[in-house]
């Protein structure tokens, strides 16, 4: 069966595009908007509406396929590439990328991937955007799926070797800065991981001495306590700092790890994960510091677990990591690694070498890139799995519960 024409259709995501470095600086949250200049190349404001693209295969028998063109809420932060807007990018697509499908008969997930995951723009003389790859090439699996009568997670096992889960996998939702609120709304669903909770500002989220972060802890805990949904619900408690940790404690990783251990024991009954503790402005200064923190963390028998993100955005990255241990999990950004290829790779290596591999995401997704994601964890069974896009909760949660759902069904 062959490809016969490709469509481009520009969307919006489930959430915004944040200027992370103008955030640091001190820009101030006003309602939804922030206050003050964009100092990130590409933003016209220092939140703006997250944008995609829909790409649609239209194939010989008129089925058509598809996949979302999406990048992170943080685009431009920590090595990642540009701000993603529609406009800029539709023509690359039609002119560079269409080529490489349009005619051409349906092969093998695998095959078809490396062609644009590899591809040059030569309007800017490298690999395409992340965003691109990461839409094509869901809309490729689901052409081949769609080619050969299976379900993605289907196409996925067959070609990896890997077996469907036959359970879900445990979902992690995230609160956004409604962390009281939406918290509620996890407990009340039994999200498997919570709370995210957004803490990435020292002054007004983490406190001074991360006095802020520790009151939240003990608070999420004693409400987990009281309205937990049934007895043996027992989740795990999963915080992202932004590298704010090292601003409180001035990279001084003992004095990180130290604090790890407090939040650990407010933490108890639940398991802790700790997401990006310190952000050290470049990948090799970053994986030694997580690498530090987690022997520091490892001498004082602290069992938390603290998770790298920022500075692992490629499959080389998420190789280079789980070498050097930085940290006890890895966040798999999957718009970050470009072509949905890498997010499988990058999950198997992780399993292989005793790393915990944690298929992430971003907010500033869509419905499509969350479900095509939901048959990447069932084929691969990541320790976790992010509801996603968006920060509301009910709608990112029930968008990849009833995926995996459908999976899980169809499969039985």
């Amino acid at each position: 069966m062959k490809i016969t024409k490709i469509i481009c259709a520009p969307g919006k995501t489930g959430f915004f595009f944040d200027d992370q470095k103008a955030i640091k600086q001190g820009a101030k949250i006003d309602g939804e908007f922030y206050e003050g200049e964009p100092v990130t190349p590409g933003f016209t404001a220092v939140r703006q509406a997250g944008e995609s693209i829909s790409v649609i295969f239209v194939l010989e028998n008129g089925a058509l396929a598809h996949g979302d063109c999406a990048a992170v809420q943080y685009s431009g932060a920590g090595g990642r590439d540009p701000l993603f807007l529609a406009e800029n990018f539709i023509p690359v697509i039609e002119k560079y990328v269409a080529p490489l499908y349009v005619g051409k008969e349906i092969t093998t997930f695998r095959e078809m991937a490396e062609l644009v995951d590899t591809g040059i723009n030569p309007e800017r003389g490298k690999v395409f955007h992340t965003a691109i790859r990461y839409g094509v090439t869901q809309a490729l699996l689901d052409a081949v799926a769609k080619s050969q009568g299976k379900q993605m997670a289907q196409v996925i096992a067959e070609e990896y070797g890997t077996e469907i889960s036959k359970k879900m996998i445990p979902i992690f939702s995230q609160s956004g800065d409604l962390r009281y609120l939406n918290a509620d709304k996890m407990i009340m669903k039994g999200a498997d991981v919570l709370p995210h909770a957004l803490f990435n500002n020292v002054e007004t989220k983490v406190g001074l001495n991360g006095e802020k972060v520790k009151d939240y802890i003990k608070w999420l805990r004693d409400r987990i306590l009281k309205l937990k949904p049934y007895d043996s619900y027992n989740p795990t408690i999963h915080i992202d700092v932004y590298g704010t940790l090292g601003i409180v404690f001035n990279d001084d990783f003992e004095s990180i790890a130290n604090y790890i251990g407090e939040l650990e024991k407010l933490a108890k009954p639940f398991c802790l994960r700790v997401e990006g503790p310190v952000d050290m402005g470049e990948k090799t200064a970053q994986m030694d510091a997580l690498r530090t923190i987690r022997q520091k963390m490892e001498q004082k028998g602290i069992k938390a677990e603290i998770v790298a993100d920022e500075w692992c955005n490629t499959l080389q990255d998420v190789i280079d990591f789980s070498a050097h241990k930085a940290g006890h999990v890895i966040q798999i950004k999957t718009p970050d690694l470009g072509g949905i290829n890498n997010t499988i790779e990058a999950v198997l290596y992780c399993k292989e070498h005793e790393m915990g591999a944690y298929l992430g995401g971003t907010c500033n997704e869509t419905c499509r890139s969350a479900e095509v994601c939901a048959h990447i964890a069932m084929a691969t069974s990541p320790v976790q799995y992010l509801a996603k896009p968006g920060m509301g909760v009910d709608e990112g949660y029930m968008i990849v519960y009833n995926e995996m759902s459908r999976i899980l069904a169809l499969c039985k």
